[in-house]
């Protein structure tokens, strides 16, 4: 029995683990089967998302298509009916050209769609250019009504920049056509506002101006209308400079222009450099707005920015040149044509520092217009001086000439206007100046008989010319330091000769050493000691009223007693004992001290 049982319990354990067998054979198939379902699902998911982005990129791709393709009713309803000025308008004229764009893109890679769209938009873009072009033409024939301020349609056509540029990629010869009329109107205005301007202007200038007499070396002499009664301007005035220098100031160098039919209700009249300044200020302005217009407006740059102005401003700007040429040529105002080279040189700055290279050229021209008649007329006035005869100026005196006069006064005023603008031309031309009027003074000097009214002759005239150029010029002019040199020189006339020549000599022998020589010399210095004692008072009196009678200039006069009496040979006598009180010898000279 206990074997049978252990038999049956064999059995059915065998049966169990049979049947366990089985039972994970069959799970394992069905492991097997749901791990190929999931790989399956897994590709079909891959898949599914593949096809999934294929068709987002293609939905995108297709509504961006479409959105380029597709002509909307309010773009097609604004650019058939709206007024070009409204904001709709110009924001549809946009969408506007980038359709055509984009369908000039597609059309390229040959999509077959652009051919639905094509001739809607061909008439959107006929209309829209048709509405443009009468807009800007309206715009520009407006130019051309008188007394019309161009600026305020440029503004406007400013605010519709867009316009010209959908033009120039959608239409060029209607924009080629608009540029063209916008040029041949232009051109016409300011050539004939300009040279209207200019005769008005020259119709104020002052009725008397530098003739080709008006010379430094020429007579001294008023010159007389027909009637023979003296006229109102001396020729002195062609070489003062005045309040003329003010045109180049910081106040009117930019301040407003010259109203001629106001000027002329008021009976004012300006000198040459007024106008010109007047003239040029107006053209500056003019070209600094007309070429910041054409950049923006017709979007140009560099080399063709400059050749788009020059069709617009040229024929002024060569009728501004006929001009100056035809008035220069005949011009002998040398301080007028100085000044109008320095108002060119600003203005040239002033248009540098905005950066507009617009008129470079024309100031470079003006230029070589100004330069060489400045020149020339300065090579005149140095001829006049060296043919002046002084054996036949008539009388002369020892006061300062009327050449040096005019000299001083040109000179000062040249280096005056110099000094604001340094220019090496000027130094060199002003140079030959000097030379010869330096050579003038010294032949008038040679006339005289005495060597005393030679040196009264040379001293005037170097003090007065001194005293201008240092009046008006900087004491650090070469002008200044040649003049003070040569007037040094000749201002120490030598009172008590007896006694300073002893004391240059004696001076002389101590810096060799020589004192035995000295010692022999007792008599004479006891004689001169003596001698100066009893005559200095009056000798002085008599000298201070000698200078004072000889120098126009009693400032300079005074000086030069002071300088006379304070000879350092004088203070330096070896005779002291004889000689008077030194407090009261300078009691004395303080008497001839200058109180002005």
């Amino acid at each position: 029995v206990h074997i049978q049982a252990n038999l049956e319990d064999a059995l059915v354990q065998e049966a169990l683990k049979t049947r366990m067998e089985q039972m994970l054979s069959a799970f394992q198939c069905d492991l097997s089967s749901i791990s190929s379902e999931i790989r399956t699902l897994q590709e079909q998911s891959v898949a599914m998302n593949l096809r999934l982005k294929n068709r987002r990129a293609v939905r995108q791709q297709l509504g961006q298509l479409l959105d380029e393709l597709v002509v909307p009713a309010a773009m097609i309803s604004t650019i058939l009916e709206a007024p070009v000025t409204e904001p709709e308008f110009l924001e549809q004229l946009q969408e506007l050209n980038g359709k055509i764009n984009s369908v000039k893109e597609q059309a390229f890679r040959e999509t077959v769609a652009c051919a639905d769209v094509q001739h809607v938009l061909e008439k959107l873009k006929i209309k829209a250019v048709t509405k443009i072009r009468e807009f800007v033409l309206q715009k520009i024939y407006s130019f051309r009504k008188p007394m019309t301020n161009y600026q305020i349609p440029q503004n406007a056509l400013l605010k519709y920049r867009f316009f010209y540029q959908f033009l120039l990629g959608n239409e060029r010869t209607v924009a080629q056509e608009l540029r063209e009329q916008y040029v041949d109107t232009m051109s016409k205005i300011y050539l004939s506002y300009f040279k209207s301007y200019t005769s008005r202007l020259m119709k104020i200038q002052y009725e008397e101006v530098a003739e080709k007499d008006d010379l430094m070396g020429v007579e001294d002499t008023a010159k007389k209308d027909i009637l023979g009664l003296p006229s109102l301007k001396n020729r002195n005035t062609v070489f003062t400079l005045g309040n003329r220098g003010s045109v180049i100031g910081a106040a009117e160098l930019e301040g407003p222009i010259i109203v001629p039919h106001a000027a002329q209700k008021s009976d004012v009249q300006y000198p040459f450099e007024s106008l010109f300044r007047s003239q040029h200020y107006a053209l500056l302005d003019n070209s600094c707005r007309e070429y910041l217009f054409l950049c923006d407006f017709f979007m140009v740059t560099g080399p063709s920015a400059q050749d788009l102005f020059n069709a617009v401003m040229g024929k002024t700007l060569t009728m501004f040149l006929k001009h100056m040429e035809a008035y220069v040529c005949d011009c002998y105002d040398s301080i007028a044509i100085f000044l109008c080279i320095h108002i060119v040189l600003r203005f040239k700055a002033i248009m540098a520092k905005r950066n507009i290279p617009a008129v470079d050229k024309y100031w470079d021209t003006l230029l070589d217009i100004l330069w060489p008649r400045f020149k020339h007329i300065l090579e005149l006035n140095i001829q006049s001086i060296q043919s002046t005869d002084p054996q036949k100026l008539g009388f002369l005196d020892t006061r300062p000439h009327y050449i040096t006069r005019r000299y001083a006064e040109f000179s000062s005023a040249i280096v005056s206007i110099n000094q604001t603008f340094p220019n090496e031309k000027t130094h060199a031309l002003l140079g030959q100046l000097q030379v010869e009027v330096e050579n003038f003074v010294l032949r008038v000097a040679a006339e005289f008989s005495s060597r005393k009214e030679q040196l009264i002759f040379l001293i005037n005239n170097y003090d007065m010319m001194l005293g201008v150029l240092m009046e008006r010029a900087v004491e650090e002019s070469k002008e200044v330091e040649g003049f003070q040199q040569n007037s040094s020189r000749r201002s120490s006339p030598p009172p008590f000769g007896g006694m300073i020549a002893f004391v240059k000599e004696a001076e002389a022998l101590l810096e060799k050493g020589q004192l035995e020589r000295l010692r022999g010399e007792e008599a004479r210095v006891t004689q001169l000691a003596r001698g100066f004692s009893s005559t200095w008072k009056a000798a002085v009196e008599s000298l201070s009223q000698d200078v004072m009678r000889s120098f126009s200039n009693f400032k300079n006069g005074t000086g030069i007693i002071q300088g006379a009496l304070t000879h350092p040979p004088l203070r330096s006598l070896p005779a002291r004992a004889e000689l008077i009180n030194i407090h009261h010898l300078m009691v004395e000279l303080k008497k001839h001290k200058p109180n002005f």
